[in-house]
């Protein structure tokens, strides 16, 4: 037995190997030790193995799910290793073999799983460079096993980030040979699972063909992803590893989503992150926005509504038919249409999704294909929800989206009809345990059942005719487990006992005997009892075998329920909190009326019972930049963030929380929200801050939303002004981004002044006394003081400390009142990019040309050093090249 699992375990090195033996999991040597350490499973010693002291522990079987759940969470994977053979057929151990592999980004299993998140494998793959410093592109495939969902994709090495906080992997599979050091250090810091496989698994002809041949297609080219060779190598990886876990192929994945960078609104890892989309700052799962917005009945539901969210389309037209749908079903036509009566349908569903993939891979439990035989069979009542919820109740067809989801909800009717023939009503929840098939469904299980269920009459007269034949009034007929079917006589009677009675066990106080007649019957009963459960197993398989042809048409119905419940989450958040329909025009803008934040709105309305202060928002092509200004806790960085929500709400086809919403074109949401370090990678909260507003000034495009939270605070005064004012300055000239910059340097006011397209606004306060109420009222204008102090009192400092402060800041104030060298920031910046481009003329060969007034002007501007120049002393040098100008 030994050599066996030795043998397996050499095929699963890396892998924890549970080997079944009887009733146990067992797990050896450093599996066990390991085990120990992870699940704090006993360990105990039993004999030797080639001189080494066998070292074990182990699981029961009925345990499994359990402690698998705890090895997951913590990352590690588990061949489970099964007997496959027959106990007590040949000589030697009975045969085992690994029958599956569960990893963190392959599992089906429900108790492992959490109903309303997918678990993502995914395959990362770099192209091969020429030279190690080159930027370079990146192929992905993903895969979610429990639903069946394939994707590809291909991006910069710089967007790659992105992509891996879009998808949220459980387990991440890379080059081990070809994936850079500095790479894998950017993976490890995803979460995931990584899981390192060979080269030669990374070869985009296999991968080509692979997917052709799990899609059932001779081309990719009707997919679109004909062209898209690195993520065919991620592919590659990723099928092979699939397959590998399950031991078998993957017959339900059938469907294809290629996503592509440009057809996506991008949202930076910082803006999924800032936002709170899916998890808060904390790390926790609520409050978000997906924990407002996910009031589906289904599992399913919830996880097609978590892709909208994180995968918004930049196209319109999808966000349209969602809104669409979601008008239709909050017409009040009649009280029996709309969302409610859906919404109380859906509630009746199983997950389909996932039923059909453990269906493919034969992992399937009775207890869940009854659930997909019960929602086969409410699907009319679905079908005649969807239909009644037409615009005008009777005259308007459905919007486009519903007929197609309605059209959808009509799988082969032999599906339902062989379930409900072949299932008992409430089966077992384990084949094993029988009780599974129905009644009347297989003359030969029925009779089989009959002989095991009809024991006790059989023994009862049993029992009264040998009380009869031999005068023993308590003698009593029996049954157990270890010694099967018998015949207790106390020690009192033992003398009566005919001569015909075996004696089978003794007992303190009593004699258990057999008789050839109870033998019989014993190897009958028995008998049949084996060969009924070997015959629902074998009924149940059939069931199986009978559904693979139909995977696909359940894959597209299940599709459609999570749609649907989906569509139907959104019309119930829209009517329960008053959300309206945004509108999407062509033009360039931001047109907010009375605009919320969804998430703060409902926690105050939860907390306290108080309402949210709304605000408008108004962006367009002639004012592209908000500068606001105005007290911390004063509402400004809640301001930005539900225009962002809003904007991204709009996109992913919800109703948004506003009065009235019109959007223009956007491709991306940038976000620097926030302070924020990463120790691990020796950066500084200032360096992390500078890395996200570089990437922001780097990609952000005149189509961007971008949210500047108080940027240069992480340095010096000087300092941080200077590279506001700059990041500002870059992002109405260069970017022409859409932006709202929140700041308390109050130099940064001036913006407007010299930049057309910027507005000064502030959130209002109201003062009396030393008191303060902050108004979270967005109003014009710059705001006219910062009230650091007065918050620092209502935070609970000491009533010295803040006396102190206050007189402090009286000083400062009068002094600088009465100081003659004000900065002007943004003439200073502008006198610095005169001396700069003196440089660069002198150095041109346009300098050869010149009059020697003209050269000597441009050698006074050459000679000054405008990286060393205070703002001062900037506008100084500004001063004398005016004069000798005018001389």
């Amino acid at each position: 037995m030994m050599q066996q699992y030795l043998r397996i375990k050499a095929e699963h090195p890396d892998t924890l190997v549970f080997y079944r033996m009887g009733d146990f999991y067992e797990v050896f040597f450093d599996d066990a030790r390991k085990a120990n350490r992870l699940i704090d499973l006993t360990l105990t010693v039993r004999g030797q193995s080639a001189g080494e002291p066998v070292v074990m522990a182990g699981v029961p079987v009925s345990a499994l799910d359990a402690y698998l759940a705890k090895l997951i969470k913590q990352g590690e994977s588990v061949a489970i290793c099964e007997q496959v053979g027959e106990v007590g057929v040949g000589k030697g151990p009975v045969e085992r073999k690994v029958v599956r592999v569960v990893t963190p980004g392959t599992l089906t299993d429900t108790e492992l799983l959490s109903e309303r998140a997918d678990a993502l494998l995914v395959a990362v793959v770099l192209e091969k460079r020429g030279r190690a410093d080159a930027p370079g592109r990146c192929g992905l495939a993903w895969l979610g096993l429990s639903s069946g969902n394939l994707g590809l994709s291909e991006c910069a090495e710089r967007e790659l980030p992105g992509w891996l906080a879009r998808l949220q992997p459980a387990e991440l599979l890379y080059d081990r040979d070809r994936t850079p050091a500095g790479l894998q250090s950017s993976l490890s810091q995803t979460r995931s699972t990584l899981t390192s496989r060979p080269s030669w698994q990374f070869d985009s002809a296999l991968g080509e063909r692979k997917l052709c041949e799990q899609l059932r297609v001779a081309t990719l080219q009707s997919f679109n992803a004909q062209d898209l060779t690195l993520a065919h190598s991620a592919a590659a990886a990723l099928l092979s590893y699939a397959e590998h876990t399950q031991g078998r192929a993957l017959a339900h994945v059938a469907h294809l989503d290629v996503a592509r960078a440009s057809d996506l609104l991008e949202l930076p890892p910082a803006t999924l992150r800032n936002l709170e989309l899916t998890q808060t700052l904390r790390g926790e799962d609520s409050p978000t926005l997906l924990s407002l917005l996910d009031t589906c009945r289904t599992g399913m539901g919830s996880r097609t509504l978590r892709h909208w969210l994180t995968h918004p389309q930049r196209d319109r037209g999808t966000a349209r038919e969602r809104h669409d749908a979601v008008a239709c079903l909050l017409q009040p036509a009649v009280p029996e249409q709309g969302f409610e009566p859906l919404r109380g349908a859906l509630r009746k569903l199983s997950d389909v999704e996932r039923i059909t993939a453990r269906v493919a891979l034969r992992q399937v439990r009775p207890r869940e294909l009854a659930g997909l035989r019960d929602t086969l069979l409410v699907l009319p009542e679905l079908r005649q929800c969807v239909a009644g919820a037409s615009l005008s109740g009777i005259s308007k067809p459905l919007p486009a989206l519903l007929q197609r989801l309605h059209a959808a909800l009509q799988p082969d009717p032999l599906i339902a009809e062989r379930l409900v023939r072949t299932l008992a009503e409430t089966p077992a929840v384990l084949l094993r345990d029988g009780g599974v098939i129905a009644t009347g469904f297989d003359a030969d299980l029925d009779e089989l059942r009959a002989i095991s269920q009809n024991c006790d009459a059989f023994l009862l007269d049993l029992e009264a005719r040998e009380r009869t034949r031999t005068g023993i009034g308590n003698l009593r007929v029996q049954y157990n487990k270890v010694h099967g079917f018998y015949i207790e006589v106390t020690q009192g009677q033992v003398d009566k006992v005919p001569l015909d009675y075996q004696r089978r066990q003794t007992l303190k106080n009593a004699e258990r005997f057999i008789t050839p007649e109870l033998k019989a019957f014993e190897d009958k009963a028995l008998s049949a009892q084996e060969r009924s459960l070997a015959r629902e197993k074998w009924l149940f398989d059939q069931l199986l075998d009978s559904l693979q042809p139909h995977l696909g048409a359940l894959s597209a119905l299940a599709r459609a329920l999570a749609s649907l419940d989906a569509l139907a989450a959104l019309a119930e958040r829209a009517a329960t909190l008053g959300w309206t329909r945004p509108e999407f025009v062509n033009h360039p803008c931001f047109d907010i009326h009375q605009g919320r934040h969804p998430v703060v709105e409902a926690r105050l309305m939860e907390t306290s019972g108080a309402a949210f202060i709304p605000n408008d928002c108004r962006l367009d092509a002639n004012h592209r930049m908000l500068v606001i200004t105005g007290p911390n806790m004063g509402g400004k960085s809640t301001f930005m963030r539900q225009v962002a929500l809003i904007a991204l709400l709009a996109a992913m086809g919800s109703y948004v929380p506003a009065a009235s919403c019109r959007l223009g074109p956007v491709d991306a949401i940038h976000t620097r929200i926030g302070a924020a370090d990463d120790l691990a990678n020796a950066q500084s909260t200032f360096m992390m801050e500078m890395i996200e507003a570089a990437a922001i000034v780097h990609g952000a495009t005149e189509h961007s939303l971008v949210l500047m939270d108080e940027i240069g605070r992480g340095t010096s005064t000087f300092d941080g002004l200077a590279l506001a004012g700059a990041i500002a300055s870059h992002l109405h000239d260069k970017n022409k981004a859409f932006t709202l910059f929140a700041t308390h340097y109050f130099e940064l006011t001036a913006l407007p002044e010299k930049h057309p397209r910027a507005l000064n606004v502030h959130v209002g306060v109201a003062e009396s006394g030393d008191d303060i109420v902050f108004l979270h009222e967005l109003q014009p204008g710059p705001a006219s003081r910062s009230y650091g102090v007065q918050v620092a009192r209502l935070a609970g400092m000491p009533h010295t400390l803040i006396r102190q402060a206050r007189a402090t800041l009286e000083a400062l104030e009068a002094q600088q009142r009465h100081a003659d060298d004000q900065i002007d920031l943004f003439a200073a910046s502008a006198a610095a990019e005169l001396m700069i481009g003196a440089k660069d003329a002198l150095a041109s060969p346009m300098g050869e040309g010149m009059t020697p007034a003209e050269a000597g002007t441009l050698t006074l501007l050459a000679s000054i050093d405008p990286d060393t120049l205070t703002p001062r002393e900037a506008l100084d040098a500004l001063y004398r090249l005016k004069s000798t100008i005018s001389s």
